[in-house]
């Protein structure tokens, strides 16, 4: 894809995740293109439907999400990178929320946006668990799949950011190594 033709389809999908998170899904398309700053035959080349659009918004934050993983690790020490990334899987709770009903047009329309999630993110969380334990900053006998559902828990729980964070440091306290 050309340089050009890329950053027009991250525009639409930055566009489309906060207005099917605002808007809901009968947001008109014409208003993400006009948001995204292309026209509405450029939305249409990169998404033929509005199932589409919906389906590659979601993905998208997914990705960003479980591909900042390797950024997060070079850029600290792994439990540090751990918390950070919690809080970045907080957000996309939050955006999965918010276009929880966008995402019900999607899976009424016979597609799985959801069908790599949970391997996406159980993924990253074991990559960015087992940076800790080779730093000797996590304990071994974490299990990812522990993790991701106190993640779910949290995000589902906390009433407001503050909370949150607060929850994810016990979290990641709980996580971390202490010999004898």
């Amino acid at each position: 894809m050309r340089a050009d033709a890329q950053r027009n389809r991250e525009r639409l999908l930055d566009a489309a995740v906060r207005a099917f998170s605002q808007d809901g899904p009968d947001v008109t398309l014409d208003s993400i293109a006009k948001e995204a700053g292309v026209g509405i035959g450029t939305l249409y080349r990169h998404f033929p439907t509005r199932e589409a659009l919906i389906e590659a918004a979601y993905r998208n934050e997914l990705a960003r999400l479980c591909d900042s993983v390797g950024d997060l690790l070079a850029a600290g020490p792994p439990d540090a990178a751990l918390r950070t990334w919690m809080d970045r899987f907080v957000d996309y709770m939050a955006t999965k929320r918010g276009m929880s009903d966008a995402l019900r047009v999607v899976v009424a329309a016979g597609v799985n946006p959801y069908a790599q999630s949970r391997d996406r993110l159980t993924a990253a969380i074991t990559a960015l668990l087992e940076a800790g334990v080779a730093a000797g900053t996590i304990r071994p006998d974490v299990q990812p799949g522990d993790v991701l559902i106190g993640l779910s828990g949290v995000s589902m729980a906390a009433s407001e950011r503050d909370q949150a964070a607060r929850l994810l440091d016990l979290l990641v306290d709980g996580l971390r190594y202490r010999p004898g």
